[in-house]
C-alpha cells in the first residue's frame, strides 16, 4: 500500500524547494565558518562545525514543524516570560556587591536559560488549553479543524467501514496509523488459520478504501514507544490529533469517552439502522427454539434480532404470526416480546394497531411458508 501524504509534511510542489534552500543554508554555514575560522584558527575544524551545525538546525526543523500553531504560540510565549522573569531576578543580583563580578555573571546566565527552558517547556505542554479564536481568525490552526477519522484495527477486519465509506456518508480524511498497519500484518502472518484469514480480509479492505477516488486516507509514522497497547496508542493519536476514532471495540469505546477522545462505533449505527419495530405490530417469525422461562419460544430477524414469544414452546420448528408487546433495548442490540396473534384476540378480542386492524405480518428469511393460527385449526407447514 502506498502512502499518502500525512499531518506536517510538505506539498509536492514544494519539496524541491525546500531542498534547495537547506542545501544553501548549510552551504553558507559552512563557508562561513572556514572562511572567519572560530574554532582554533582551523578552517577546515570550523567548517566541519558549521556543517554540523546546519544539521541540527535541519533536525529541529523537521520535528518543529510537526507541532501545532497552539504548541508554538504556547512555547514563545512561555519562553519570553521565562526571560523576562531572569532579567528581574538579574537586576537583583546585579546589587548584591557581596558577589563577585564572576559569580554574578554566572549565576544570571544560569538563571537565564533555566527560566526560559521552563517556560519553554510549560508553554508547550499547556498549549493546547489556548483559544486561538479570540485572537481572530488569522490565528487559525486549520489543521486542528480538520475532520479526522482513525481507523482502528477492529473496523478495518470488520468490513463494514467500505461500505458505508462507498455510500459517501463518510467524509473527511482516514487516519490509518503505522502501528495499526504493522498489527495487521502480524495477524495476516499468524499460524492460526482464522486469524490468518481475518488479517488477510484487513489488508483487503484497505486495498479496497485506498482504491476509493472520493476518499483521503492518510498513512501516518505517529507511534508512542513508552505505550504498549495499541488501543491506548490509538487514544493518545486520537487526543494528539484532535481525531475521531472509529471501531467496533466496546471496550475501546468506552474507554476512549473517557479520555476525552470521540468515537464512531459501526455496531451502534447499524443499531440505528435497523428496522423500528412498535408495540401491537404484527410479524410472522420462525420458532427457533426454547426460551429461557416456561412455554417461551425464541425466534430471530435478519438482523440477528432475537424475538421471545410467548406460549410459542409448542411452534419450534414452525412458522408463527406473533404480535409485539414490547421492545428492550440493550447493548447488544435489540430484544423484541411478543406472543401469539390468536393469544393476543382471544384476550383483548381483535387486536388493533394504531386504530386500524390486523395487517400482514412481516416474515423473516427463514420462514419457510406461511402457516395459518386459529382457534380450531391445527398449525402445519
Amino acid at each position: 500500500m502506498t502512502p499518502r501524504s500525512g499531518r506536517g509534511k510538505i506539498p509536492n510542489a514544494m519539496r524541491a524547494d525546500v531542498v534547495i534552500i537547506r542545501l544553501v543554508f548549510t552551504a553558507i554555514l559552512v563557508t562561513a565558518g572556514y572562511l572567519l575560522k572560530p574554532i582554533a584558527e582551523d578552517p577546515w575544524l570550523s567548517a566541519g562545525v558549521g556543517g554540523l551545525i546546519a544539521l541540527g538546525i535541519i533536525g529541529f526543523e523537521l520535528r518543529i514543524r510537526r507541532a501545532t500553531l497552539k504548541t508554538l504560540i504556547g512555547a514563545a510565549g512561555g519562553s519570553i516570560l521565562g526571560i523576562l522573569g531572569a532579567f528581574l531576578i538579574g537586576i537583583l543580583i546585579s546589587r548584591q556587591d557581596s558577589m563577585t563580578p564572576e559569580i554574578r555573571t554566572s549565576l544570571t546566565l544560569s538563571l537565564t536559560f533555566f527560566m526560559a527552558y521552563v517556560g519553554l517547556m510549560v508553554g508547550a505542554a499547556k498549549g493546547d488549553h489556548l483559544e486561538l479564536s479570540a485572537l481572530g481568525g488569522i490565528f487559525t490552526d486549520k489543521a486542528i479543524r480538520r475532520d479526522l477519522k482513525i481507523l482502528d484495527t477492529s473496523v478495518i477486519i470488520d468490513g463494514r467501514i467500505a461500505d458505508v465509506a462507498e455510500t459517501g456518508f463518510l467524509t473527511g480524511s482516514l487516519i490509518i496509523p503505522q502501528f495499526i498497519l504493522r498489527e495487521l500484518q502480524q495477524v495476516a502472518d499468524s499460524p492460526d488459520s482464522s486469524k490468518r484469514q481475518r488479517g488477510r480480509r484487513g489488508l483487503d479492505m484497505l486495498n479496497r478504501l485506498q482504491n476509493n477516488s472520493s476518499l483521503d486516507i492518510q498513512i501516518v509514522e505517529t507511534d508512542f514507544p513508552s505505550v504498549r497497547e495499541v488501543d491506548l496508542k490509538l487514544i493518545e493519536l486520537g487526543k494528539q490529533l484532535d481525531a475521531v476514532i472509529v471501531t467496533n471495540d466496546f471496550n475501546l469505546n468506552k474507554v476512549s469517552q473517557l479520555r476525552g477522545v470521540n468515537v464512531l462505533n459501526i455496531n451502534e449505527l447499524a443499531n440505528a439502522l435497523k428496522p423500528v419495530v412498535l408495540p401491537g405490530e404484527a410479524m410472522r417469525v420462525f420458532i427457533l427454539k426454547e426460551g429461557k422461562e416456561y412455554n417461551q419460544g425464541v425466534a430471530y430477524l435478519d438482523d440477528g434480532t432475537m424475538v421471545v414469544v410467548d406460549n410459542a414452546r409448542r411452534l419450534i420448528g414452525k412458522n408463527a404470526d406473533i404480535a409485539v408487546t414490547s421492545v428492550l433495548q440493550t447493548t447488544a442490540g435489540k430484544m423484541i416480546f411478543g406472543r401469539l396473534w390468536e393469544d393476543a384476540e382471544n384476550g383483548n378480542g381483535e387486536y388493533r394497531t394504531n386504530g386500524v386492524g390486523r395487517r400482514t405480518p412481516r416474515e423473516t428469511r427463514n420462514a419457510s411458508g406461511p402457516v395459518r393460527i386459529t382457534d380450531t385449526e391445527p398449525v402445519i407447514e
